[in-house]
């Protein structure tokens, strides 16, 4: 054991812990911010991770998290959970800061240069090996309600591990391509080179597409599922028949008619619940913002609007632009088709894409219209908000999206936002569920 691991408290000094704990962060910073090794740190931190008790492994960062409880099952319980704001036993906060330091050192020093296939797998692995150290599933920390800005930074660390690896050549070798899982990231990318892709390599990453798309639609249509149905139609007079009978307010409003000679409620007039839901066939136009800024939102979007597509009485049209519009409607029930037409890039010309969408208003208050966009258009400002809001003035429902991403919060035009709110109809961001909410209570 080092002198330094070794040290004793001193009244009035930090105690033989705190000096413990100091230097496995000293050495985690160090490491964090340079390639370079401090050998009195890197001596220090294994005197005291062997005097723990835990592999020294745990100090490698060329070993990966999964790695690690794969040969030292024991440990996968204590990563769970292990950063989650919660109370943690005491005397263990040496251990934490030995466990704690190797979840952040994989997951953030990420280096530089080219990364293969194998490695963006083995950190995907560590990243959720973090999200669990967090107290969230796999996945789930971007789902997770105040840690946006987190969840946002993991994003950006994988989208540039994704741009750091030669994407052409993975997709072009079947093995490689076979070791890489479809992510928001990985799928911006391929989004973005298809036009350069052919053969094997363009077969690989509508594979990786078509199973990103799936994944998704599965979670959004779990999602739809959930949500409350629509409001009760009250126009609709209920059915009088025994399965709608409202019984509590049948005896209420009967109660004047109650006998006491003879001990019964004799009941004249009889009451149904109200069951009718929206009859008319609801027109859904969403109008998707296809510049690179939007990607995330653009997807699920898509997807989205597919699973609606499939509902009864809904009828979805669906517009994507940039400089231009493009009808993607014929292909609204295939999300995957509509990603393989899109064109991620370019500037923003809300107006072209408004002159597409309002022809297709037939009944406006029957229609809600969803546009998702960051609203930064450049000198098309007041055109666009005019002709949104003679749409919103109409009757249609008009649903503006900054962001339904997995990172959370989205930079939107503030002019934008302020003429929104001020209009009664404010931008949704966040996570998906909230546009979930809305298009289902309208449509349902």
């Amino acid at each position: 054991m080092t002198e330094t691991t070794d040290m004793p408290s001193e009244a009035g000094g930090q105690s033989a812990d705190e000096t413990r704990r100091q230097v496995l962060y000293w050495r985690l910073m160090s490491r964090l911010f340079s390639p370079d090794e401090q050998p009195a740190l890197e001596t220090a931190s294994l005197g005291i991770v062997g005097d723990l008790g835990l592999p020294l492994a745990l100090l490698d960062p060329g070993v990966s998290v999964d790695n690690l409880v794969q040969r030292f099952p024991d440990l996968a319980a204590e990563f769970e959970g292990l950063m989650a704001d919660k109370e943690h036993a005491a005397g263990d906060e040496v251990r934490r800061a030995a466990l704690v330091s190797k979840l952040l050192l994989n997951v953030f020093a990420t280096g530089s240069g080219n990364v293969t296939a194998g490695q963006l797998e083995s950190w995907k692995q560590d990243a959720a090996w973090f999200e669990r150290g967090m107290g969230c599933e796999a996945g789930g920390l971007r789902h997770s309600p105040g840690n946006e800005e987190l969840a946002k930074v993991l994003a950006g660390l994988e989208g540039d591990l994704v741009k750091r690896m030669h994407l052409r050549e993975v997709l072009a070798d079947p093995a490689l391509a076979a070791q890489l899982t479809p992510s928001m990231s990985l799928i911006e990318q391929l989004l973005r080179d298809k036009s350069n892709l052919s053969g094997v390599a363009l077969a690989n990453a509508k594979a990786l597409i078509r199973k990103y798309v799936d994944e998704v639609a599965e979670v959004l249509r779990t999602q739809v599922e959930k949500t409350s149905a629509g409001v009760i139609d009250r126009s609709v007079p209920p059915k009088r028949v025994f399965r709608n009978l409202d019984v509590q307010r049948t005896i209420w409003k009967n109660l004047t008619n109650w006998s006491a000679e003879d001990e019964r409620l004799y009941v004249d007039r009889l009451f149904y619940k109200q069951t009718a839901h929206r009859t008319t066939p609801a027109r859904l136009i969403v109008v998707v913002d296809q510049s690179g800024s939007m990607t995330d939102s653009m997807v699920n979007c898509t997807i989205l609007a597919s699973i609606f597509a499939g509902l009864p009485k809904v009828d979805v049209h669906l517009i994507a632009y940039d400089t231009r519009a493009i009808d993607l409607t014929p292909w609204v029930h295939d999300p995957f088709e509509v990603l393989m037409r899109t064109n991620l890039g370019g500037g923003n010309n809300g107006p072209v894409a408004m002159a597409m969408a309002r022809p297709k208003i037939s009944d406006p208050r029957n229609t809600v219209m969803v546009w998702i966009s960051d609203f930064y258009e450049f000198g098309a400002s007041q055109p666009l908000y005019e002709g949104i809001e003679a749409v919103y003035r109409s009757g249609v429902k008009f649903i503006p999206v900054g962001s339904v991403n997995s990172s959370g919060v989205q930079s939107v035009d503030p002019w934008f936002r302020k003429k929104f709110k001020d209009l009664g109809t404010p931008v949704i961001s966040g996570h998906i569920h909230k546009l979930v909410f809305e298009l289902k209570n309208f449509l349902t």
